[in-house]
């Protein structure tokens, strides 16, 4: 029996993303793309620094950054929840 060509061993790899990190978002992270995505009027997260994205939802769910609509929607995301969703949406190229 041959062994397959090197070619293939690769070209299987890159096609299946093998070796990919996790593309799904955490809990509660696709509900802000109704707002927050390309041509939204609230501007979009993918890309932004992860830290300015966690320090937002911690100020809106703590009451410090005034909002009317995302203060009460960061209450329902504890602080790793918040941080997860920082991370994921960080880690996204703006598109």
């Amino acid at each position: 029996m041959r062994a397959p060509l090197p070619g293939l061993a690769l070209l299987a790899v890159l096609t299946t993303g093998a070796g990919a990190v996790e593309t799904r978002p955490p809990p509660g992270a696709s509900s802000c793309t109704g707002c927050h995505a390309e041509g939204s009027a609230m501007g979009v997260l993918a890309g932004r620094p992860e830290a300015e994205i966690a320090g937002a939802l911690d100020a809106f769910r703590s009451g410090t950054r005034p909002a009317t609509i995302m203060n009460r929607i960061a209450k329902g995301f504890d602080a790793g929840e918040s941080q997860a969703i920082a991370a994921w949406f960080a880690a996204q190229a703006p598109r």
